[in-house]
């Protein structure tokens, strides 16, 4: 398998649409990553049933966010999405987060091209209240079990906040790339 980074750009942020590529289906309880040096997916470790993820899980290539990886993708769809599928999103916000003292933002999307939901998705707001709550409960605890109180929801932001993040995600990875 290539190196995402390398054979694929981050998207059209102006055009407001990333390359999403997926780590973890909506609904999985394993801790999935991309490993960049082999180029392949490896099993990180299985997180307990009750914090399965309620949201597609990715990251966007050609990206550097703070915490040293790619920049994080929530991508909402109405099913799972297996590990490694590319898929083009647009972006409708961004969920601030920060994981054990270190900003870990995450970009809202969902798929360009949504037949189920008509392409009635354009901002956070189109989500609802209750899926906002249901991300911050996930985010605020998933790590509970094992390391409490090391995660910080810090909100949410809009269309313009998130391609400011990826925009300095794609200056980061311009300038400092990855060391591996």
């Amino acid at each position: 398998m290539p190196d995402f980074n390398k054979i694929l750009t981050p998207g059209n942020v102006d055009e407001g649409w990333v390359n999403a590529i997926v780590d973890i289906p909506q609904g999985s309880s394993l801790k999935i990553e991309y490993d960049r040096e082999h180029g392949i997916f490896i099993l990180d470790r299985a997180e307990p049933a009750i914090f399965a993820k309620p949201v597609n899980y990715g990251f966007i290539p050609a990206t550097k966010d703070e915490d040293g990886d790619e920049l994080d993708v929530l991508l909402v769809c109405h099913e799972p999405i297996p590990t490694g599928v590319l898929v083009q999103s647009k972006v409708i916000g961004i969920f601030n987060f920060e994981d054990d003292g270190e900003m870990d933002y995450k970009i809202v999307c969902v798929p360009v091209d949504d037949r189920n939901s008509g392409d009635s998705i354009n901002t956070l707001d189109d989500l609802g209240k209750r899926w906002k709550q249901q991300i911050e409960f996930h985010f605020a605890h998933y790590k509970d079990l094992k390391k409490p109180g090391t995660t910080k929801v810090l909100g949410w932001g809009d269309i313009d906040e998130a391609k400011k993040i990826i925009r300095e995600c794609i200056t980061r990875f311009n300038e400092e790339g990855f060391s591996k």
